[in-house]
């Protein structure tokens, strides 16, 4: 079957599904509470799927596939006096030692990652202490086990000729597959949501790397970046074929997370970002350069929609980032990497009418902050999205900056719903996916009540979908 191309919410990790989200909650009293806690403790099947089951021939690729890591900890160590917080010298997280910090988190998890590129056939998440999220194996592809990531059409970058699509992979340490454990359990058979559940603990790391399906010649700027291999639909100029082939990409995106909450106390975390640089010196590690890092949202700066800004004092920009890199920063120049999906090309002033060109509406940390049990507002400063066209709200104006608050994880963007600690993977993919297997297994008219409720949520991330994918030609 051809496989149209879609963009989830991955920004870490980005969701292009239509599902439905249920916000299950301890001691939760309520009709609708108690009927979706017998639904979290109905057992389903697939929390575990490796990857689709659209699998190349041997001759095709004769490697072993990809291999879900799930075997989350039950118990957790206290990380004490990391190495990226000796890196800030027992000073604050500045322009002065940014750079250091995130040269600390690339060094601490490059024993554990390199691998993956330099001896793939032998890499497995588990083989190398990560784990993976739980219940999205029907939108991995088979080799890298891979998902659509974010993707950008052309004229996104001056240097790109034709639409590209992203993929992601998500890596969570030891630290933070504590809490993914918390969630899902030994068998992932019921989602535990609680206030506590889903917050991480100190010294959490979690890893994205994105890959382009677009490659150098075709883009550039990723001349003599490491390419690896996935199981895909998607053409290109590059290779035409149709269906499921393999296909080249090539790795140019790298985000490191932590929680941190000694050098971010407001958020409790810090996003580094890292990019491909054919221009840098080394190997394709080395080529991985600093792009920036932040660790709040500037509430209190508020940027106008076009150069030049104003200074930001929670994102720090490398200026010697290629410059691909620094044509999708975010709103008011706020971190955001070239996989991340922060720019529209077009978007429309729900207030005004106003249509606004490349318009910079997000960050990093801002399109993660909506992650809840239940995807209630929408992942971009705008309401609900109801038209084909992106609404937004007055850039600057007090309902855009609800997505520009310094929140701590705990606290939920909106009143009454339970806060993911920003892991925006779990409330748009993991979440959302196991509903839609319990919607399938719901045999009473009771339970298929409940699953109608919360299609707020299917509403939420498909209209994020069709905004990453409305201008592609495919």
């Amino acid at each position: 079957m051809k496989q149209k191309i879609t963009f989830p919410t991955s920004f870490v990790v980005l969701a292009a599904i239509a599902f439905t989200v249920s916000s299950c909650r301890k001691n939760d009293n309520t009709e609708e509470g108690k009927e979706l806690t017998a639904m979290a403790e109905t057992p389903v099947s697939g929390a575990f799927q490796n990857h689709r089951d659209s699998v190349p021939t041997k001759e095709q690729y004769g490697n072993p596939l990809f291999v879900l890591s799930h075997d989350y900890p039950t118990e957790v160590k206290d990380v004490i006096n990391p190495s990226w917080q000796q890196a800030l010298k027992g000073k604050p997280i500045s322009e002065s030692n940014v750079f250091a910090y995130m040269d600390s988190l690339k060094s601490y998890i490059a024993p554990n990652v390199k691998p993956f590129f330099t001896d793939n056939k032998n890499w497995t998440s588990a083989k190398y202490g990560w784990f993976n999220e739980p219940w999205i194996g029907s939108e991995r592809e088979a080799i890298l086990g891979a998902y659509l990531g974010n993707g950008n059409p052309a004229g996104m970058f001056k240097s790109l000729k034709e639409d590209e699509a992203g993929y992601a992979l998500v890596f969570y340490d030891s630290v933070a597959a504590y809490t993914v454990g918390q969630l899902w359990g030994k068998t992932g058979e019921k989602v535990n949501l609680t206030k506590e559940s889903g917050q991480f603990k100190e010294g959490s790391i979690v890893v994205k790397l994105a890959f382009s399906n677009i490659n150098a010649p075709n883009w550039p700027v990723l001349k003599g970046a490491e390419t690896l291999s996935v199981y895909d639909t998607i053409a290109t100029a590059e290779n035409p074929k149709k269906g499921y082939q393999v296909r080249k990409v090539s790795f140019f995106q790298m985000d490191v997370i932590v929680k941190d909450s000694k050098t971010a106390p407001k958020t409790g975390w810090v996003y580094s970002t890292f990019v491909y640089d054919m221009d840098a010196k080394g190997d394709f590690w080395d080529k991985m350069v600093p792009l920036g890092a932040m660790w709040g949202d500037d509430p209190d700066v508020n940027s106008p929609i076009t150069p030049p800004y104003p200074k930001l004092y929670e994102t720090i920009i490398n200026p010697k980032a290629p410059f691909y890199s620094k044509e999708t920063l975010g709103w008011g120049g706020r971190l955001s990497g070239p996989n991340d999906g922060a720019v529209a090309l077009e978007a429309v002033d729900v207030t005004t009418g106003k249509v606004y060109k490349n318009l910079a509406l997000s960050s990093c940390m801002s399109c993660h902050s909506p992650a809840q049990a239940k995807l209630k507002s929408f992942l971009l400063p705008g309401p609900k999205q109801t038209t084909n066209n992106l609404m937004v709200y007055t850039p600057g104006s007090a309902d855009w900056m609800l997505w520009f608050r310094d929140n701590y994880g705990d606290v939920p963007f909106d009143e009454g719903q339970i806060a993911l600690d920003y892991d925006m993977a779990m409330a748009a993919k993991s979440i959302p996916a196991y509903n839609t297997a319990m919607a399938k297994t719901a045999t009473s008219a009771k339970n298929a009540k409940v699953v109608a409720v919360d299609n707020e949520t299917a509403a939420t991330v498909k209209a994020f979908t069709k905004y990453r994918h409305r201008n592609m030609k495919k």
